[in-house]
């Protein structure tokens, strides 16, 4: 009787979920594919002659080159942030006693703080260490901001990594660091692959420290030079689609390239 029920109403719920995220999309498809006068022209919601106009205006070398920043930012970020809290989290996950209560405390706390609060504090900060103007400030201002959400994340997975495993490990020999490496580390390599996506495309969107921190408007990534398509003397709704389009294709391109990886991630306690 309950799974009879149950059949509607998850029917409902994808046919809901599907036009909450399907209608807004295929608005931004069709909007890009318009001329600006038939943006508000209601005989030209769904009929209307398609130009490509506003692609061929957004695709330009300041496109290429904040793609360019975009993915610089991202795989950086990425790599310094899995650096730090790979072995953060695994520590938290195997060490026992009051120490690993006030570290993660310490990690929710830093986790709720604002990205606004930590702005001008990291601005001093690069202007004394002369990085403003550079993509290692915006590389460092993300890793610090992800590390304690990329921790938090990760512990669960070496939690389920069972310890049986380290100690037939240490009785063949190896060391902490072989163990961790050659044991640990690959039983939760899907893990590690979900968050370090996870973290990917959270950088991709940078915005907040890209506009601070770069001081000439040429160096923004995607996000910013989005941004800057919105002016005091009206908006560009074609080429603001087109571009908006264009920006999510290297996301589509990942998530669908690391979709089997994030969906067996997110299992967490699959042992091999």
């Amino acid at each position: 009787m309950n799974q009879v029920k149950a059949g509607p109403v998850a029917v409902a719920t994808k046919l809901l979920l599907t036009l909450m995220y399907g209608v807004p999309i295929l608005w931004i498809l069709l909007t890009s594919v318009k001329s600006s006068g038939d943006v508000f022209d209601r005989a030209s919601t769904f009929v209307f002659s398609p130009t490509l106009d506003a692609y061929r205006e957004a695709i330009t070398p300041t496109l290429w080159r904040a793609m360019g920043q975009s993915a610089t930012i991202a795989v950086g970020a990425t790599a310094l942030v899995l650096a730090i809290a790979v072995p953060a989290a695994y520590g938290l996950a195997r060490t026992t006693g009051w120490l690993p209560t006030v570290g993660l405390g310490m990690l929710i706390v830093l986790q709720m703080m604002p990205q606004t609060a930590t702005v001008i504090p990291l601005f001093q900060i690069f202007s004394s260490w002369r990085l403003l103007d550079t993509t290692a400030a915006v590389i460092l201002a993300d890793a610090a901001l992800l590390v304690p959400f990329a921790t938090l994340l990760l512990r669960p997975f070496f939690r389920a990594v069972p310890p049986q495993l380290e100690e037939a490990s240490s009785i063949d020999g190896a060391g902490i660091l072989r163990t961790f490496w050659q044991v640990v580390l690959p039983v939760a390599r899907n893990g590690v692959f979900t968050v370090g996506t996870l973290i990917f495309l959270l950088a991709w969107g940078e915005f907040l420290y890209a506009v601070n921190f770069y001081l000439t408007p040429g160096s923004y990534p995607l996000s910013a030079l989005l941004a800057q398509q919105v002016s005091a003397f009206g908006i560009n709704w074609p080429g603001l689609m087109a571009l908006a389009v264009l920006t999510s294709v290297p996301i589509l391109v990942v998530f669908s390239l690391t979709y089997r990886q994030l969906k067996d991630g997110l299992t967490v306690g699959a042992v091999k």
